[in-house]
């Protein structure tokens, strides 16, 4: 089996990646040697670009300041973040963003955890429930094609609320995209508009990575034949494959 460092090392050169995969596992105890979380964050998905560069362990306390985040992830809530959640889903109401059959259709964790730990991939203390990517469109076009191969279908493309992915790769056992939502993209400073999440559940992220390599090194080169059969065709020539072929291996 590939180390989990090994995994992340190829997904990174494979993708392009900018940011590095972030493990999310669920636990009932914190693993040895992993610090508990320590400041405040306006809500839970702030810890996916925390955990760029360290390892740490989140309660639901942690989590409080995002009634929605604790709700996805069937984190233990207290009556004031019960209260929080009742008066968010209302205000959302009432905008129309979010109607009372939406939020039956939001995913919420089935494996009920006391703490959740984020990380690097490449330094996860334990095997990864989820991991999650942050692509661009191109990265992504690899991804889904993996899943395509290896799922047997493409992930679903999820909108509000961005950490309802975390849950539907979770429970699912497929990966899934997110495209974020408003909350998560004011408060992740790498959740710009050019990006999206990509969740792979942790259980398949080796295969999925040697996946993502072959299509990245297929994608290249294929890459390079279509614009080589464009530069020829906007010349006024009609090449036939073989002829696109012989022009790509001549190029080098």
């Amino acid at each position: 089996m590939q180390q989990h460092s090994e995994i992340a090392h190829t997904l990174t050169e494979a993708l392009g990646l900018r940011q590095p995969p972030i493990a999310v596992c669920l636990a009932d105890q914190p693993p040895a040697g992993v610090p508990l979380w320590s400041g405040a964050v306006p809500a839970g998905c702030r810890f996916w670009q925390e955990a760029a560069s360290r390892t740490f362990a989140t309660s639901a306390a942690d989590h409080a300041r995002c009634a929605i985040g604790q709700y996805t992830h069937a984190l233990d809530m207290s009556p004031a973040s019960m209260t929080d959640l009742q008066d968010a889903l209302k205000v959302f109401a009432d905008l129309t963003y979010v109607t009372d059959k939406d939020v039956s259709a939001i995913p919420v964790m089935q494996a009920k955890a006391r703490y959740v730990v984020y990380g690097p991939l490449a330094e996860a203390p334990a095997a990864p429930d989820v991991v999650l990517l942050f692509v661009h469109a191109g990265q992504t076009l690899i991804l889904s094609e993996a899943s395509q191969q290896l799922e047997g279908g493409l992930p679903p493309a999820m909108g509000r609320p961005a950490c309802a992915v975390v849950p539907q790769a979770r429970n699912s056992g497929r990966s899934a995209l997110s495209l974020g939502c408003c909350g998560a993209r004011a408060y992740l400073d790498v959740l710009t508009d050019d990006i999206a999440l990509y969740a792979v559940p942790g259980a398949s992220i080796g295969a999925f990575a040697e996946r993502v390599a072959a299509l990245a090194r297929a994608n290249g080169i294929l890459g390079k034949f279509h614009q080589i059969r464009r530069r020829e065709i906007e010349a006024g020539k009609n090449p036939t494959v073989q002829q696109s072929l012989a022009a790509m291996q001549s190029a080098g």
